[in-house]
């Protein structure tokens, strides 16, 4: 419905070709390991996958839904040491979380699964993804965190799949209820002043990078291929043809990536909002330029502040991509 994620699971590795590659992730000094689908529980080796993740001293997170996690599932996760789970509800209210999974019963699936994880005392993250249907439910979800001693997150954007489908951005949040989030301190978590003009760029600012995909992480699919990240669409190689130290060193793509400083974006390196913008190069590639603006970016720094960004000539023009022009942050 409004997962980024395509379906279907065509060429998938097989265990041993995983191991193979947690081997490759470790000879090349990787540290953190996120595991997430689709649902990675429907694999039946997932537990054999962490463990050897764990045997090669990973710092494991896992993303579920928590369908399939039962007393023998949690107990599994806790032994293993995974560092943390990340289930994801969209709200309180049963009847608007299970319009969304398309399972009826699944919310009080998910949040039994986090009772068990939090009854071994295995640390979760509750997430909430804001999104039509279920505006305003963030406090409640918010409320059900803290009853279940879970950590509580919310997640303000639809973005676009990976195969450039945008249908999905319908499902954005308005205006008005992404300023609500955009100033919680449950987003902001103390990073971003609420409605704080940015500062000028600095001169490190300017030589800096605006997102660690392709530096400090990357995302690697079922099938092997190599991306910079999960929300950046650019193939860097595939580990059936390749090592990952050889394509993490010598991709073309990732060198050129690379190299794209701050002060080497056309639109962005000027804009009032670059000291403290989230942009992601990933959802500007889907936009047709990886060192363009990402409107997603845009329109989430002009909440947060009530100021139009410099760089975006699509607020510039009072156009939005992402949220309807509903309320506005005070200017």
């Amino acid at each position: 419905m409004h997962c980024y994620v395509e379906q279907g699971g065509n060429g998938e590795f097989a265990t041993d070709e995983v191991s193979r590659v947690l081997k490759e992730l470790a000879s090349a000094g990787t540290l953190f390991l996120s595991i997430s689908g689709g649902e990675p529980l429907l694999r039946g080796d997932l537990f054999e996958v962490i463990a050897e993740a764990r045997r090669l001293a990973f710092d494991v997170k896992l993303k579920t839904n928590g369908l399939l996690i039962g007393p023998e599932e949690a107990r599994r996760i806790r032994s293993l040491h995974v560092h943390e789970v990340q289930v994801s509800v969209y709200s309180h209210r049963a009847e608007a979380h299970e319009g969304i999974t398309g399972v009826g019963g699944s919310l009080e699936r998910s949040l039994s699964a986090i009772r068990l994880m939090r009854s071994l005392g295995q640390r979760v993250i509750l997430s909430y993804v804001a999104m039509r249907g279920t505006e305003g439910d963030h406090p409640g979800v918010k409320a059900l965190a803290s009853e279940l001693g879970a950590v509580f997150r919310i997640d303000p954007a639809i973005t676009p799949r990976l195969n450039g489908d945008d249908s999905n951005l319908e499902l954005n949040v308005g205006r008005g209820e992404l300023v609500k989030i955009v100033q919680n301190p449950d987003y902001v978590n103390s990073v971003e002043e609420y409605c704080a003009p940015p500062a000028p760029a600095d001169a490190a600012t300017l030589e800096g990078v605006s997102c660690s995909a392709g530096f400090a992480h990357c995302y690697i699919a079922p099938n092997g291929d190599v991306y910079p990240c999960v929300q950046f669409p650019l193939l860097c190689g595939s580990l059936r043809e390749r090592t990952f130290a050889e394509i993490w060193g010598d991709s073309p793509r990732l060198k050129e990536l690379r190299r794209a400083r701050n002060r080497d974006l056309p639109v962005c390196h000027g804009c009032s909002h670059l000291s403290l913008c989230s942009r992601c190069p990933g959802l500007a590639y889907m936009e047709g330029d990886m060192r363009g603006p990402s409107a997603a970016d845009c329109e989430k720094s002009y909440a947060r502040t009530g100021i139009v960004p410099s760089g975006s000539p699509r607020l510039a023009e009072g156009k939005f991509r992402y949220w309807k022009e509903e309320g506005m942050c005070r200017g």
